[in-house]
This record gives C-alpha cells, structure tokens and sequence, in this order.
C-alpha cells in the first residue's frame, strides 16, 4: 500500500561546469521556494563538473539543509542528468529546472498552484518570449517543434523545454519508461496525461557558456525523431519507390529513343541514375543502421549513469543500491 509522499516538492537541477551560474541561481531559487511555505528539497545533479561546482555546492549546502547533493561519476550528458534527478528526487510534485536561469525559478510556485487547483499530472513552462536568444537559436528552435509536432504529435506543447513540472504519478510513468535515449520534452506528453501551461518570457543567460552546443542540438533532433517516430523509413521507403519509377521511365525514355532509330551513348543519363539510385540505398542503409543501433543498445540493457554520491544516504563515494539508471 502505498503512501503519501512526505516532501511537497522536488526541484531537479541537472548541471555541468555552473561555478558561475551557482550564487546567482541559489539567490533566486532559495527565496521562491522558501516563499511557498511547504516541504521541499532541491536535487542538485552535479553531471562530472570539472570545475568548482561540486565545491561551491557543499558550501551551499551547509547553509541551505534542503539541498541535495547528486553527483554522478562521470559527465553523462543533459537527459540522463536529468533523469537521475528524476530516480532520485521524492516529492508529491517533481518540477526540473536547469542552473543557467533562462527559465525563471519564480515561476514553479505558479506550476505548483497550477496542478494543485486543476488537478494536474504536468504542467509545462512555455516560452511564450524568446527575445533574448540569438535568431539562430529561435529559428533552429522553431523548425524542431514544427518537424516534431508533425512527426510524435500535436500532444508536443510548442516551444517547451525541460522546465516542467510533475506529480508524482507521472514520475513513476516515466521511470517505468524502458528507452535507453530519453528525449523528455517528448516522452512526457507521450504519456497523456492531464496538462497544464504556464507562459514566461525566456531570459539571457546568467553566466557561463551554453552546454548545448550546435552539434548537441543536431544529437537532440535525431533522437527525437528516430526515438518517437518511424517517419526516416517510411521515408527510405518512398525513396526506393520514386527510385524504382524512375528507373521504369528511364527504361521507357531508352526503349523509345531505340525504337526511333536515335540510338546514342547515354552515358550523362545513366551516369546520374547510378548516383542518383547510389544516394538512395546509403540513405536508405543509414536510417536502417540508425535504428538497429538503436535496438542493440537497447538489448544491452547498459546504465546511462552511474551516481557516485548522493548526500541524501551517504557521505562516502559508495553508492546505496539502486543508484545507477538505464
């Protein structure tokens, strides 16, 4: 049988190299949260920082009792952060926010507020303004949500991201989640569940440098479609169909042009089918090998990420069972 949980909220900050970004998101952080007049905890998930984050979170530590230390053993990368944020965390409600503040922690008393009253399972924070982001980043943005709205589902809110917030049923759904690449600002709308929004206008970034770079946002983007979406093959698929008709009026095009005594070499037209029919197949071979490689991941069955330490059980590097995920 199971029982309420005894800490309101759980607020999940995965984090990679944020010295920076720490002081400024502790002074924003702490007073909103400290304002909701409930039980809280913050998961702090230091992702193998090579700077000082670690440090400066056990000196935060010290003054702040609510936040909870999770560091991981090696840099795993944003979503599996995320995601032993997710295992750890122990609250009624689960809201994630990232450390560089563009997305305002003052808004997760309205989330909260928000699901309580509605009866909410998910509420997402989105970016109703993204002023302050480079016009690349909007307009590469923007072709994300519209090819994956298209491709997973209307469901997809447009324009949100990881900051969001969840009960503790939709928790458990996504832990339950087998999926070794997981892509949360699509799995969670997957699940359906009762939703709400929130809009607030996207801020700079307070400090440091952006840990998605162009080449993390390409990753993103084909995870996103090859994990929820089997649209690449049935593209390969309608690719080898225009490459077989246009093979049959190749063919026509050569027997007409036999028949007409107009014979000639061929060799530009036949050359460009070959490169044409080439380009295809590797296409084709690509998507196939893209899944399949997924698909023996999976087999594998092999931890994302490893939690090296968690203040909430211990204070030596041994980590108590159940501390690595998929």
């Amino acid at each position: 049988m199971s029982t309420e949980p005894s800490t309101t909220l759980s607020v999940v900050v995965p984090m990679y190299n944020e010295e920076d970004a720490l002081p400024a998101l502790v002074a924003r952080l702490r007073p909103a949260l400290d304002g909701m007049d409930i039980s809280y905890e913050v998961v702090a998930v230091d992702d193998g920082s090579k700077d000082r984050t670690a440090e400066l979170l056990t000196e935060f530590q010290v003054k702040w009792p609510e936040l909870r230390i999770v560091r991981l053993r090696g840099n795993s990368g944003h979503q599996a952060a995320l995601t032993a944020g997710l295992h750890s965390a122990v609250g009624a409600y689960v809201a994630s926010l990232d450390a560089d503040l563009q997305d305002p922690p003052e808004k997760i008393p309205e989330m909260l507020d928000l699901a309580r009253r509605d009866h909410l399972d998910i509420v997402y924070g989105v970016r109703a303004d993204r002023s302050t982001d480079t016009g690349f980043k909007r307009r590469s943005a923007g072709a994300y949500y519209w090819l994956v709205r298209r491709l997973v589902g209307k469901q997809v809110p447009a324009q949100a991201g990881d900051f969001r917030l969840l009960s503790r049923a939709a928790v458990e759904a996504v832990k339950s989640m087998p999926d070794q690449h997981q892509v949360y600002r699509l799995l969670v709308p997957w699940l359906g569940f009762p939703s709400g929004q929130v809009a607030y206008q996207r801020e700079e970034r307070v400090a440091g440098e952006t840990k998605y770079p162009l080449s993390k946002m390409i990753r993103l983007g084909l995870d996103s479609v090859i994990n929820f979406s089997a649209a690449p093959l049935r593209l390969a698929t309608w690719l080898g169909v225009a490459s077989f008709f246009g093979c049959l009026l190749m063919v026509g095009a050569t027997l007409a042009i036999y028949l007409c005594g107009k014979t000639v070499p061929g060799w530009t037209s036949l050359f460009i089918m070959m490169l044409f029919l080439g380009g295809v197949q590797l296409i084709c071979v690509g998507l196939l090998g893209e899944y399949i490689g997924r698909i023996y991941t999976a087999v594998q069955r092999r931890p994302t990420f490893f939690v090296g330490y968690d203040s909430a059980h211990s204070a030596s590097e041994t980590p108590a069972e159940g501390e690595t995920g998929r």
